[in-house]
């Protein structure tokens, strides 16, 4: 399990976020002057250098939102200059695309960060600009929402780009998208002029993820530990019953792949801190709360002892490492991988989880979030050759289909980096940085007034 440090305050890593944020201003410039953009989106490094994957296009917000954040963290105007410029010039096919699940990552970390930036003064107003990114949002959370599944005895899920019958715990975090154009005062409106409610909309998708993606150590079958967490589970969608659970990018549908855990982490923690302040969405804190505390302690517990996590919990190499649960990861081991994305994720779902409970409930979530920060701050993980375009290293992107890089002398991927570790990596050190300087709490729905 993690060994937490209790005593870690955020003000503690303020001269390692300064060396972070320097980093991290290389690696935004060399990809903007190098890489490629006719081959598609960044997706992860082969041999420290970006390149695309083809699966759905659901990382150029985080490429993007990476300039802005830098520029929120650093007030170098260049960065709000590559964000912005590419936002308008490139993201405009995401809000109407219809085929994915990642409305939440791709468009609030662009329009949904530049729009913050305004409302926090940080850019100075603009009518027109303040509209246009509105109505993106607006739209973005509309398509979003009409991809959906209902499922037996009401409710339903947002589904995956695998088809409407998966539900992948990922998409918790595109929930985002909704209850700000929810806020924003849109609906999606369906046949015969039916006005749905984005906010209900996206409470159903978090309660069927919290019902069915994650085990509470209730009984539901013997594979039942509180806080395991599946990757995709599959309806019938002749009748909207649950089928079984599976697995995408994890090992199975039995074990725990960390960084969908990790999103569940994050995801439930981050909406618990906008619905807290919904009036109507009182009924729904508890189970939402519920999810949130059972994923964030099987990580602390599933977890080796700097909050590096391998690749899934059930990942069969492990077995060959010994007590690998009582020491660091070893990112350069012969036989599993570890993902310091998850860990960079998961964080930041401690941070916040700690941070909305308070005091002596929360206090070990946000040490452990701190805790796995550190790490992340320095080698192995932060990447400090200038000749590689990634800043975190050693993720994982798809184990089992063998698309990470394996160097030549080595017999599992490491090594290299990918965009949602990058945005994900400078999006905590955001939040935590703001922790430091008194700066307005770094939070999805700032963007909306």
């Amino acid at each position: 399990m993690i060994n937490i440090n209790g005593s870690l305050q955020p003000q503690h890593l303020a001269a390692r976020l300064q060396q972070f944020w320097q980093l991290s201003a290389q690696k935004i410039l060399h990809i903007e002057k190098h890489y490629n953009t006719t081959q598609g989106a960044p997706v992860f490094t082969r041999q420290g250098l970006y390149t695309t994957r083809g699966w759905t296009e659901w990382t150029q917000g985080f490429q993007y939102g990476s300039a802005i954040l830098q520029y929120d963290a650093t007030d170098d105007d260049q960065f709000l200059d590559i964000g912005r410029h590419n936002t308008v010039q490139s993201m405009a096919p995401h809000l109407s695309h219809t085929g994915v699940h990642d409305h939440g990552f791709n468009n609030v970390s662009t329009y949904g960060n530049l729009l913050r930036l305004i409302r926090e003064e940080r850019i100075p107003p603009n009518e027109w600009e303040i509209s246009f990114y509105e109505l993106a949002l607006k739209v973005s959370g509309a398509v979003q929402a009409a991809r959906f599944t209902p499922v037996a005895g009401g409710g339903g899920y947002i589904y995956s780009f695998n088809g409407p019958h998966s539900l992948f715990v990922d998409t918790i975090r595109s929930c985002r998208i909704l209850m700000v154009s929810h806020q924003l005062g849109h609906v999606l409106q369906g046949e015969n002029d039916v006005r749905i409610s984005l906010l209900e909309r996206a409470l159903q998708h978090m309660k069927t993820t919290a019902t069915y993606n994650i085990w509470y150590g209730e009984g539901r079958d013997i594979y039942d530990e509180k806080g395991r967490t599946a990757h995709e589970c599959i309806f019938n969608t002749n009748d909207g019953n649950f089928r079984a659970p599976n697995a995408q990018q994890g090992f199975s549908g039995f074990t725990t792949w960390t960084r969908g855990l990790a999103w569940a982490m994050l995801g439930f923690a981050e909406e618990l801190e906008f619905l807290v302040n919904i009036p109507s969405a009182k009924p729904h804190l508890p189970w939402i709360e519920k999810a949130a505390r059972a994923t964030c302690d099987f990580y602390i517990q599933h977890t080796p002892s700097d909050g590096v996590p391998y690749w899934d919990t059930g990942a069969p190499g492990l077995a060959r490492m010994g007590d690998y649960l009582s020491k660091p990861a070893d990112p350069f081991n012969p036989y599993e991988p570890v993902d310091s994305s998850a860990a960079a994720i998961a964080a930041q779902g401690l941070v916040r989880l700690g941070k909305y409970l308070g005091g002596e409930d929360g206090k070990q979530y946000f040490q452990a979030g701190l805790t796995i920060l550190e790490t992340l701050l320095q080698e192995p993980y932060l990447s400090t050759d200038a000749s590689h375009q990634g800043l975190l290293l050693h993720t994982i992107y798809h184990r089992p289909n063998g698309w990470d890089y394996t160097p030549k002398e080595g017999r599992a991927p490491y090594g290299e980096s990918c965009m949602w570790g990058d945005y994900h990596i400078r999006e905590l050190a955001l939040t935590v940085q703001r922790l430091i300087t008194g700066e307005p709490y770094y939070a999805f729905f700032n963007c909306v007034a």
